[in-house]
């Protein structure tokens, strides 16, 4: 089930029970997500640790849904390749914890997956200037990064506008993703605003929904921007 080709969900396993992990990504795959998000965390760049390489693995051997690794961790560059390797096919690392993002950015693409630039609430996107041109994609957060079930930060609407506005400005094809706080109360004004791929956790994975009518009602609602 999709909206638009260009609109993707992308369910974030970091809310999932993983007593069932296997089962829950097969449902949200029937529910119509493309994109499965593996949030990697190292309790130094955010005070949460989550899932490694091992587990990357194991997931790539159950789905054939792209698999979107976010390295909320510091030295990224030293563990990027590694999770393409796994079986990522797009990685992301934040912008404040890579001082060599262009090489950083390079290796990924080199080894074969899409590369992104994550982007924390109060960091400027100015500081995306220079390295813009070299990323397939921006995933801009919308509640801080480090846990999941985070209520959505209102100002990352307008920041939402004025990323794709300097992306279109400067001809460039990169896609905006975005990550935290996602409902089905304001995926449509993301939408709007210009986000492609959206990430969704607690509104797909909580302990009373069903995963994949929950993916069925985050595309729906996703349309009404339309």
């Amino acid at each position: 089930m999709q909206i638009n080709k260009m609109i993707q969900i992308a369910p974030s396993i970091l809310s999932a029970d993983f007593t069932k992990l296997g089962e829950q990504i097969e449902a949200v795959e029937t529910g119509g997500a493309e994109i499965l998000h593996f949030d990697v965390m190292d309790g130094r760049f955010v005070p949460n640790i989550t899932v490694g390489l091992p587990v990357l693995r194991s997931v790539r051997k159950k789905t054939r849904l792209k698999i979107d690794c976010h390295l909320m961790i510091v030295e990224p560059s030293r563990y990027a390749v590694e999770f393409v390797k796994a079986g990522a096919d797009m990685v992301s690392v934040h912008v404040e914890a890579d001082p060599h993002l262009h090489r950083t950015l390079m290796a990924i693409k080199q080894a074969g997956a899409q590369a992104g630039i994550a982007v924390n609430p109060a960091t400027s996107l100015s500081i995306l200037e220079e390295a813009l041109p070299f990323a397939d994609f921006v995933l801009l957060m919308s509640v801080n990064p480090g846990f999941g079930g985070q209520r959505f930060i209102p100002s990352s609407i307008e920041k939402l506008r004025r990323l794709k506005q300097m992306i279109v400005e400067k001809g460039l094809r990169a896609r905006i993703e975005i990550d935290g706080g996602i409902t089905k109360q304001n995926i449509a004004r993301v939408v709007e605003a210009g986000a492609e791929i959206i990430v969704a956790g607690s509104a797909i994975f909580d302990d009373n929904k069903n995963p994949s009518e929950a993916t069925k009602e985050l595309i729906l609602a996703a349309s009404e921007w339309v």
